[in-house]
């Protein structure tokens, strides 16, 4: 079996762990002469003892005080994720004012959802991008809004608005998973940021509609004021932004990176892998090792100066080393799992899931409009009785929460266990071979009761489905109270795709290019998205048409489309009734379905997780 090639200086004695034994003779002879343990100054020089014992007691200290370092690092990458979450999901409130673009700007329902559809491509496609988006993109889109700029400019505003939320959320999922991905909690370690993620949207909204909203003329609280929810937002998360660059350190990187290489070395999947050859002579000459001097003829001890270049030359050979494993590692990882068929099928259904997820928190004001009978000029009081949008929004938030903390801390409980590596089992790996021993040698479960995650992610996949059924029906139609259970199950079942596809992917695939994988996988929403808010949207406009067309012909005044305050302009773009909504949720239902048979093929099918021992 191949393994890394280790060059040795000749003419430089190497002392092995292996070459002591005990009671042999002492590496330097102890001499009882006074003479000898004289400094040159004549002072009394340590025992050799006393020296041991004190540079074992100063070797001791010094890695307790990096081990306190290392977690203080850690927990505090942890806790800004947390807060970097926090903040990064305030896209998922865009239906708190997206029925005012229509009311106060006069963009139609395709226009409005552009505006969405916008935020999601930039939000899920550009993934290796770093930066710190939100400022700018809030800022213009408040000055936008304010003073009724283009609709092009909304549309260029919304872009790195999307960008920041990528950035923000991807660097604050991947520091946890990188740093907490090994231990027994990763599931948790991982639901927590994603469902503060969620959460954002609830308090953000909640934040802009009792504290930032407009006066109407006697005094009363009106809608939110827009502008200055904007400017909120982007001043917010650009202070975020910035403090995360610096809190969110992954520790102890270099051990996950030099575990994973061995594992894969011993899998046997890398017998003609290039990073096993034999490196070039300036790399490999005279390197015994980070911090280390070979002591040869050659070498000048009196020289300080030449020991520092020594020493320099090797740290910078260990850096270059270093970066050299990470970056084949990556791209090992990176073959590896796009090469995986699995991979596709649970891109798949993560698609076919949170297109119809994103498309239904994005234009909750809509749908919820179309609810009830259209306003007229002498009921204009009728909607202070109606269901409100930021209501929804939190309903949402709050049970999207929920599922994702809850099935987090579930699956780490009661899912099986699995080893970090289990993913690299080549045909020539301890692991492979020892799965034809007898069932008698195999290690049991450490749980009597076990459930797959997969298990969970269905289940929550079909409760969302529930929720679109009961609009697909027109059940709720006219009980716009009911609503809540709408909201409830949709946002259940979208947190914990969210919040288990990742963990699965960490589980399935490892934590050393999670980063990778997990953004590889990310991109699929901004499909679904733009696809599902196309549709609704097509769907909602339809209706409109087809109610003014109706109104004009005289064929009825219960069709009658009319603004609700929004001027002359906003009477052709509003929809009321089921058939609004009814034909788009059909097709949601339909496509959740579909995504929860793509994960048990994936799962159970031919080639899938659970026939190749991978426990998920």
């Amino acid at each position: 079996m191949p393994s890394r090639p280790v060059s040795r200086d000749s003419g430089t004695p190497h002392i092995d762990k292996l070459d002591y034994t005990p009671g042999g003779r002492l590496l330097q002879p102890h001499h009882h002469d006074d003479s000898t343990s004289r400094s040159p100054s004549g002072q009394v020089s340590p025992s050799y003892a006393g020296s041991f014992f004190s540079l074992a007691a100063e070797g001791i200290a010094d890695q307790q005080r990096q081990r306190v370092s290392k977690n203080l690092q850690r927990y505090g990458a942890f806790a800004w994720a947390i807060i970097n979450c926090l903040g990064a999901g305030s896209i998922t409130a865009y239906s708190l004012y997206a029925p005012l673009f229509q009311k106060r700007l006069h963009y139609t329902q395709l226009q409005v959802n552009g505006v969405s559809i916008t935020a999601e491509l930039a939000m899920y496609l550009p993934v290796p991008l770093w930066g710190v988006f939100f400022g700018v993109g809030y800022i213009l889109a408040a000055f936008v809004y304010r003073d009724g700029w283009p609709y092009w400019v909304m549309i260029l505003a919304f872009v790195p608005i999307g960008c920041g939320t990528s950035c923000m959320y991807l660097s604050a999922v991947t520091t946890c998973a990188k740093n907490f991905g090994r231990g027994k909690y990763k599931g948790l370690a991982l639901a927590l940021p994603i469902a503060c993620f969620g959460l954002s949207g609830m308090w953000e909204s909640q934040f802009g509609t009792h504290l930032l909203y407009e006066k109407r003329a006697d005094g009363v609280k009106g809608d939110v004021d827009v502008f200055r929810f904007f400017l909120f937002l982007g001043c917010l998360l650009l202070a975020t932004g910035v403090v995360g660059f610096f809190a969110l350190r992954i520790v102890d990187e270099e051990e996950l990176i030099d575990e994973a290489i061995d594992e894969l070395e011993q899998s046997g999947l890398l017998e003609d892998s290039s990073f096993l050859q034999p490196q070039s002579p300036q790399l490999s000459r005279g390197q015994t090792g980070y911090g280390t001097v070979p002591t040869g003829d050659q070498r000048l001890s009196a020289e300080e100066i030449d020991d520092l270049q020594k020493k320099a030359s090797e740290h910078k050979a260990w850096l270059e080393e270093q970066d050299r494993k990470k970056t084949w590692l990556l791209n090992e990882e990176t073959k590896m799992f796009l090469s995986d068929h699995t991979m596709w099928w649970l891109a798949a259904g993560f698609f076919l899931v949170t297109g119809p997820g994103e498309a239904f928190i994005n234009n909750l004001g809509t749908i919820i409009g179309t609810l009830y009978p259209p306003p007229t000029s002498n009921s204009a009081s009728s909607s202070s009785g109606m269901t409100t949008a930021a209501t929804h929004v939190s309903i949402v938030a709050i049970t999207s929460t929920l599922a994702r903390i809850l099935t987090g801390t579930l699956t780490d409980l009661l899912a099986p266990t699995s080893s970090p590596h289990q993913h690299r089992r080549g045909p020539g790996s301890m692991a492979n071979s020892t799965a034809s021993l007898p069932p008698q040698h195999i290690e049991p479960s450490k749980r009597s009761f076990e459930v797959s995650r997969l298990t969970f992610l269905i289940s929550f996949t079909f409760l969302m489905s529930l929720g679109q059924l009961l609009l697909a029906t027109g059940l709720l139609q006219g009980h716009g109270d009911l609503f809540w259970l709408v909201s409830a199950s949709i946002g259940a079942g979208y947190g914990a795709a969210f919040s288990l596809v990742p963990i699965v992917i960490s589980v399935v695939w490892g934590v050393e290019n999670f980063g990778t994988n997990w953004g590889v996988v990310a991109t699929v929403p901004a499909a679904g998205a733009t696809i599902w808010g196309l549709v609704y949207g097509g769907v909602y406009q339809g209706a409109a048409d087809r109610q003014t067309e109706g109104m004009r012909l005289g064929l009825g005044s219960g069709l009658a489309v009319l603004g609700n305050g929004g001027g002359e302009g906003a009477q052709d773009v509003l929809c009321y009734g089921a058939m609004c909504y009814a034909p788009t949720f059909w097709a949601m239902a339909i496509s959740v379905w579909l995504a929860c048979g793509l994960w048990l093929w994936a799962w159970r099918g031919p080639g899938g997780w659970y026939r190749r021992g991978i426990l998920v």
